[in-house]
């Protein structure tokens, strides 16, 4: 999946490196974040929990197997029924407009890994609001 965004790549790779930033825009709608740790570096921690509107939790744990800053985020992740996830994020940016390229790999199918697609739609959209938001 690719989105381009109108803001320069150290903005989007920054609404990457926080807590409070990712937890307004990585959750798909109407699911929330009520818990979310960001270390951004190669080793170190993501983790998340989505909360769905009556209160399911769906933890992700996760950690960045590399972090090259302002190119290149990968993360390998376990979710929901223990199916594994490998995401890898590239940013190229030209004229201040910066590409998001999303790729990701699955242990297994699932309900979660069927709506993956329309989540990182929902997510993007949610991350282009954000950048707007924040001009």
């Amino acid at each position: 999946m690719t989105r381009v965004f109108d803001a320069p790549r150290r903005r989007v790779f920054e609404a990457w490196s926080r807590a409070e930033q990712v937890s307004r825009w990585f959750t798909p709608a109407p699911l929330t974040t009520p818990s979310c740790e960001v270390d951004l570096r190669t080793g170190g921690l993501f983790r998340l929990v989505m909360r769905t509107p009556d209160g399911v939790e769906y933890p992700m744990d996760a950690l960045f197997t590399e972090v090259v800053p302002e190119e290149r985020i990968a993360f390998a992740a376990t979710i929901h029924g223990g199916v594994d996830v490998k995401t890898t994020i590239a940013l190229d940016e030209r004229g201040g407009r910066t590409t998001m390229s999303v790729h990701q790999t699955y242990s297994r199918l699932s309900d979660a890994v069927r709506g993956a697609s329309a989540g990182w739609a929902q997510t993007l959209d949610q991350l282009g609001a954000l950048l707007r938001e924040r001009g």
